[in-house]
């Protein structure tokens, strides 16, 4: 008798702490929502600052005031494939964004530091 009282109570046990840790596993998620439910205006706040690799490449020409054919002599590519990197069409190579980055003067780094 006392065999099957002390299942019982192991089993009711093991129920209690399976049932506990569903809730602290459920209450982790709820605060993980809550979170990232306030933490709208800071994404928001990113995605205006944040901007595309053409931007930041027209940008630092214009800062330059260099030419899309100034550039594109300097670099050895069309003024067309400067056109396309600028409007979004299409990326430079890494040997050609590391390029554009030092006639710009500034390193790789800080030029895709505000890419999304």
């Amino acid at each position: 008798m006392n065999i099957s009282i002390s299942l019982l109570l192991g089993g009711i046990f093991i129920y209690l702490a399976i049932g506990a840790i569903i809730i602290y596993l459920i209450v982790l998620i709820i605060k993980a929502l809550k979170k990232y439910i306030r933490s709208d205006g800071v994404r928001k706040e990113k995605d205006r600052v944040t901007k595309s690799l053409g931007e930041a490449l027209k940008e630092n020409r214009t800062r330059c005031k260099m030419t899309q054919e100034f550039v594109a002599e300097s670099v050895g590519v069309s003024r067309q494939a400067v056109s396309k990197w600028e409007n979004g069409t299409s990326d430079p190579s890494t040997s050609n964004l590391l390029a554009l980055a030092n006639l710009y003067d500034i390193s790789a780094e800080d030029l895709l530091k505000t890419v999304k």
